[in-house]
């Protein structure tokens, strides 16, 4: 290999009981040569020429095989042998690190040998560090960490700011990472201070007199007399010194005194501390450690930018480093990133999850830390006893506190997630413990590093780790039951009061989706807690009620039915009929329409919740359920009775004389007009309906079900294209469908996409129709919205068959219709049994096209959809011709086109005439022809360069005579 060959002759590296002499090809061990394979050798030499350095798995490939195209797995498995061979893991030591997606580095400390000139080189962290790094054994400090991860801003702040400061201290809950950023800031300064360093661990000490004997002996200092402190302030009071003193929270008034007087005495000693709380003495500096930053949505994050969170590369390093063969893919890195953000990027918990997974694996250990928050996992045997398992980190602090602290932390473990003072107050306090108590002992649990400030909210909000809130709520339950229960009481109904509250300023509760997400967890804890047995089950009730809007707010649409159908079944007779009753009817039947399909149970749950809003004679929630009931019946195919739903919803609007109620009935009747073939009227009152209703915002949707803007504007994108009006059809949809988009809410979003696709099936833009299938499939299947998966299905074997395909589209459309008729989703049956025909004719199955097509005339007589009777009726008639039965085509062709004008359909009328143009010229009728296409075009609303206006003019041209030549 060219790099080895180069190296200086008599050069000999030294590390641990191993020597390589890269020039000899020989390794050693205590003297004694190792048999290594010629690439592991090779490998070894590549890493150990630039120890600390991290090199790409390419890198490593093009030194090693420079002449041989090898797999990664080459290098994993030479690497998992070369580890092995030097006893990687074995009394702790380490000399291979692995960079997750990047690379491996040679960690171990290096002596190089026979060069004059060349100092012992101790391992660099993977990262470069600002400062020169001193010797670990000349110093009185714990080894460091081969690779501090994502506290590059923290060492470059306190490596800068501690020289010229008597006392920092490091703050931070329980197992954050103090104690490793404290030791990395001492090797980093050690050579500042001339090595004159020294760590103190409290963390051992059970008696706090101790600590002034402590810290001279780490400081090496002999004590004879029955003053400690005098003494080591004789040795330092004119001496630059670096104190690390670690865990100071159990000793933590003998300690302040302590520094306090270092401080004052000795003016260049310089004190880094670390504590749960800070010491609150004269001139102390606190640098506040954060969690390590993880990703808050890791689903649509790709590996690369999932490893460059620092809680990630964390974990995936202590993975791998615990089981060597483990690969960290894309899947692995986003279950890794989700367990990250339970564990609150708290660097302990990190690491003992991560030490796991070498045993059970990446996916079992994410489901066992899902189902079940363990705080007994144990970690490295060399950890200290506190830092071993999180039950003893978490035991240590909760020794360290008062009764009152004790009982108010425990009792806060009933949040889940973010709460204010006022909801602690609310929650904690009972006859035993008053409100200055509570306030108090928050403000000395946050002090405390066990209550988080939660920065995000602003001043006087708070959460606790995932792993505090477990904790403290085994001791809750450990009090008993009636301690748990009082407080999950008062925890219940604080949340009912905030909803019931809040409700009443509807609009601003529902526009803003983030508070609702932070409360999540709360609702359901409450929820779970009412409903359970020694719950309260009037407030269950009544709280599935409140709770229902912001279910349907963030789409959580199959909750909001079980907490509804709890909500149902538990509620007192004397509760029927109320205003309690008529929204967790409502938000049952919207829910289940949108999740199961149109169940018999949906409609009835509507229809009660009308019946209750007309006994209270309660007429904007009376529009609201009549607009629900318009499109369950739209949707099961009873378009009579969606119509008489829709009169009168314009009857309640016109009592109500409100712009708005107007905008939500016109819109009902102007869909009902569409569907029933009057596209002229349809038109009129959807343009009315968008004058009227205000601007789509997402409140005003979640409490209708849907928003009626967005569903008049697709609707009158369909009128405008059957009215000829093709251009501006493609405008509105595109315009609706984006609008729908931003408010963010599935169910508005995939009605207005899955009445697009009609627009650019009907115009025969393809590329468009895939685009808009694309995200409908998405937005169902991401939502769980049954109904629409299946239709996803059918869509995609319509757009199959209209680019003439039907080797799999004809089973994937009748596999969907079949599926929405067990859901009882009528509206699509037209649309798809047109487009299965068109296949089944491709196919020359012409008899089974002929009878689907007399089917599907027969229901739409019946049940009064008859937008799509011209163009059922021209399909018909293209059996016909094929059959050979021009004359019965061509009867069928005029009732076609005499339907399309009838209802202002143009377009259906002009694609009938193209046809019928097209029979008459194979009989000989061209100039029959020629004026029915002429009269079609001249009558038509606009000119463009539609496929349906391309063909006729195509025909158009073909049927004029040629001009008499000249001459």
């Amino acid at each position: 290999m060219a790099d080895v060959e180069n190296q200086p002759v008599r050069e000999r590296l030294t590390f641990g009981p191993f020597s390589l002499s890269p020039s000899e090809r020989l390794l050693t061990k205590d003297g004694e040569p190792l048999d290594i394979g010629g690439r592991s050798f090779d490998l070894l030499v590549v890493l150990t020429e630039q120890p600390g350095r991290v090199l790409s798995k390419r890198e490593l490939l093009k030194r090693v095989w420079p002449d041989v195209v090898v797999e990664d797995g080459s290098l994993r498995f030479h690497m998992a042998g070369l580890r092995k061979l030097l006893g990687e893991g074995a009394d702790g030591a380490r000399y291979i690190a692995t960079q997750v997606g990047v690379g491996y580095a040679f960690v171990a400390s290096i002596e190089r040998q026979g060069l004059p000139g060349l100092a012992p080189v101790p391992a660099p962290m993977i990262a470069e560090e600002a400062a020169p790094r001193a010797a670990a054994s000349s110093l009185n400090i714990p080894a460091r960490l081969p690779h501090l991860i994502g506290r590059e801003s923290d060492v470059q702040l306190l490596q800068a700011r501690v020289v010229d400061t008597p006392l920092f201290t490091i703050v931070g809950s329980a197992g954050v990472g103090k104690t490793s950023l404290a030791i990395e800031i001492g090797h980093n300064l050690a050579s500042t201070f001339d090595g004159q360093v020294a760590f103190v661990d409290f963390s051992m000490l059970e008696n706090p007199t101790l600590v002034p004997s402590m810290i001279a002996g780490a400081m090496g200092i002999p004590v004879h007399s029955d003053d400690p402190l005098a003494v080591i302030l004789g040795h330092v009071r004119d001496r630059s010194f670096l104190l690390l003193l670690d865990n100071c929270e159990h000793v933590i008034e003998p300690a302040a005194r302590l520094v306090e007087r270092i401080a004052e005495d000795a003016p260049q000693v310089r004190i880094l501390a670390t504590s749960r709380e800070p010491l609150r003495v004269r001139d102390e500096h606190v640098h506040r450690l954060d969690a390590l930053a993880y990703p808050d949505d890791p689903s649509r994050l790709t590996l690369d930018q999932l490893l460059a969170y620092p809680a990630v590369q964390l974990f995936s390093e202590r993975a791998t480093a615990a089981d060597s063969s483990l690969e960290i893919d894309e899947a692995a890195a986003r279950l890794i990133a989700a367990m990250c953000q339970r564990l609150d990027g708290m660097a302990l918990p990190i690491e003992l999850a991560a030490v796991r997974v070498a045993t059970h694996g990446v996916q079992a250990t994410a489901k066992q830390l899902g189902e079940r928050f363990s705080l007994g996992w144990p970690g490295r045997r060399t950890a200290l006893p506190r830092q071993q398992t999180l039950q003893a980190t978490l035991d240590w602090s909760y020794d360290l506190l008062s009764d009152v602290e004790r009982t108010v932390l425990e009792r806060l473990a009933m949040f889940v997630g973010p709460f204010s003072i006022d909801a602690a107050l609310e929650v904690v306090v009972d006859d035993t413990l008053g409100s200055d108590e509570i306030a108090f002992a928050v403000d000395e649990l946050t002090s405390k590093s066990l209550i988080k400030p939660d920065r995000a909210r602003g001043t006087g909000t708070y959460r606790l780790l995932e792993m505090t809130r477990a904790y403290a709520k085994q001791r809750l339950i450990a009090r008993g039951l009636d301690a748990f229960n009082g407080t999950a009481h008062r925890h219940a109904r604080f949340f009912l009061a905030e909803l019931e509250a809040i409700a009443t300023q509807e609009e601003d509760f529902l526009q803003d989706q983030r508070p609702l997400r932070q409360q999540l967890g709360n609702i359901r804890s409450a929820l779970d807690w009412a409903f359970g047995r020694d719950g309260d089950r009037r407030i269950a009730v009544r709280l599935a009620a409140a709770s229902a809007p912001v279910f349907l707010n963030l789409s959580h649409l199959i909750e909001c039915r079980t907490w509804c159908g709890r909500g149902l079944a538990e509620m007192e007779d004397a509760s029927r009929g109320t205003a309690i009753e008529l929204e967790l009817q409502g938000s049952l039947g919207i829910s289940l329409m949108f999740t199961r399909g149109n169940s018999e149970a949906a409609g009835t749950a509507l229809s009660r919740a009308l019946e209750i809003a007309t006994a209270l004679d309660d007429r904007w929630n009376q529009l609201r359920m009549l607009g629900r009931l318009h499109i369950f019946h739209e949707r099961i195919g009873e378009y009579e009775v969606a119509m008489s739903h829709a009169r009168r919803a314009v009857e309640v609007a016109e009592a109500i004389d409100d712009a708005e109620a107007i905008g939500v009935a016109y819109s009902l009747s102007g869909i009902s007009h569409h569907l029933a073939g009057d596209q002229m009227r349809a038109r009129e009152e959807l343009e009315i309906s968008l004058a009227k209703t205000p601007v789509s915002v997402r409140s005003r949707t979640i409490h209708y079900g849907f928003d009626h803007r967005n569903r008049s504007g697709i609707a009158l994108a369909r009128a405008l294209w059957l009215t000829g009006h093709s251009a501006q059809a493609d405008a509105v949809a595109r315009h609706t469908v984006s609008t729908a988009a931003r408010l963010n809410h599935p169910v508005t979003h995939c009605i207005a996409l899955i009445w697009s696709l009609a627009v650019h099936t009907w115009m025969e833009d393809l590329d468009a129709a895939d685009e808009a299938l694309e995200a409908f499939t998405e937005c169902a299947e991401v939502n769980a919205l049954g109904p629409y998966i299946a239709a996803a299905t059918g869509f995609r074997g319509e757009l199959a068959i209209l680019r003439g395909r039907t080797r799999d589209a004809l089973g994937a459309v009748e596999e969907s219709l079949a599926r929405l008729r067990g859901a009882r989703y009528e509206l699509l049956t037209t649309p798809f049994s047109i487009a299965l025909a068109r296949g089944l004719i491709l196919d020359a199955r012409i008899r089974e096209a002929g009878e689907l097509i007399d089917a599907s005339i027969a229901r739409c007589e019946t049940n009064g959809e008859r937008f799509a009777m011209p163009e059922l009726l021209r399909i018909k008639a293209e059996i016909m011709i094929v059959s050979n039965d021009e004359a019965r085509a061509i009867s069928i062709l005029e009732d076609a086109i005499a339907l399309g004008r009838s209802q202002g359909a143009r377009a259906w009328e002009l694609r009938a005439t193209t046809d019928l143009a097209s029979l008459f010229t194979a009989e000989g009728r061209s100039e029959e022809a020629l004026d029915r296409l002429q009269a079609a075009l001249a009558d038509f609303p606009s000119a463009g360069n539609t496929a349906d206006m391309r063909r006729a003019n195509e025909l158009i041209e073909a049927l004029r005579p040629p001009a008499a030549s000249v001459g």
